[in-house]
């Protein structure tokens, strides 16, 4: 029966993972054990579980079915060890967080690490990309997000806000005349990033709200790297306070139209229903909430 349990758990990895190999790297075993591995449960069971092809596996009916009961079963066992954990002075395991990158330039590295040092048994496993990672398919077990929450069936926690600053480099903002409202920033050229939107809405000190459609002939999906093309005067771009601010103080940009704020995005958690370490999901959010709570008041 064990080996029969130890197949599943590794069935489950492959089909979680996409590959033999993929599964064999996330288990720490040679790829010809994962394999024979799933070859074994497939003779004991006497199905076919999975379609093999040189590009690519894909679940039979019976490998479908034998997956999702597998899954409830390794959520349960994770959700056991997690309540035993959550009652220990020390929690343990490991924790897969995806993060946008450009969170690398804001106050909540500070909660990472604070939370790191507070529950040093808990290995945080950190994914930092702008590209937006599938948190259930990617096998994620908390994602960082940035932005406008939308609909969804996951849960979610607000963290704070991230704000932003406008900025430029001195070369180009002293190539144009001095915008006095941010319409006038609608023919500047623009470094846009393209996971955001091509309106930017202001507002300024007397509350009055502008959105304004940019403009550009460049587009990036690194938020670092539509700061270097700003910096090297090829247009605006909007990033998160913190790094403006230490641009700014070492000459590289300056702020565009201060005396008018823009949209600040809000940061979020989000986690699926069920998550794989359900306890540690929970204490990892709440220490993130709980320290931006603190920051925030300090600030």
């Amino acid at each position: 029966m064990i080996d029969k349990l130890r197949g599943m758990a590794i069935f489950a990895s492959v089909v979680d993972q996409g590959s033999f190999r993929a599964a064999a790297e996330h288990l720490g075993l040679a790829p010809s054990r994962v394999s024979q591995s799933v070859s074994d449960l497939e003779l004991k069971l006497g199905v076919t579980l999975l379609y093999r092809s040189t590009r690519r596996l894909s679940l039979t009916s019976e490998g479908q079915v034998l997956y999702n009961k597998v899954k409830q079963m390794l959520l349960a066992a994770e959700s056991g060890l997690d309540a035993i954990n959550l009652n220990s002075e020390q929690p343990s395991g490991d924790l897969r967080v995806t993060a946008p990158a450009f969170v690398t330039q804001t106050n909540l590295m500070d909660s990472f690490a604070a939370f790191s040092q507070k529950f040093p048994k808990i290995v945080l496993k950190m994914n930092f990309s702008d590209k937006q990672q599938d948190l259930i398919k990617d096998g994620f077990d908390v994602a960082i997000r940035a932005g406008w929450l939308s609909d969804s069936e996951l849960m979610s926690r607000t963290l704070g806000v991230a704000n932003r600053l406008l900025i430029a480099s001195p070369d180009y903002v002293a190539s144009r005349a001095a915008p006095a409202h941010p319409k006038d920033l609608e023919t500047w050229d623009w470094v846009h990033f393209s996971v955001r939107s091509e309106r930017v809405s202001f507002k300024s000190k007397d509350e009055e709200s502008v959105s304004i459609q940019t403009s550009y002939h460049i587009e990036a999906d690194s938020a670092h790297a539509t700061y270097e093309l700003a910096v090297r005067n090829l247009g605006l771009v909007t990033v998160p306070e913190t790094w403006a601010r230490n641009g700014i103080r070492r000459g590289e940009v300056v702020e565009v139209l201060p005396n008018w704020s823009l949209m600040p995005m809000d940061l979020y958690a989000l986690w699926p229903d069920r998550s794989q370490r359900e306890n540690l999901t929970k204490i990892f959010v709440r220490c993130l909430a709980e320290h931006q709570s603190r920051q925030l008041a300090v600030n």
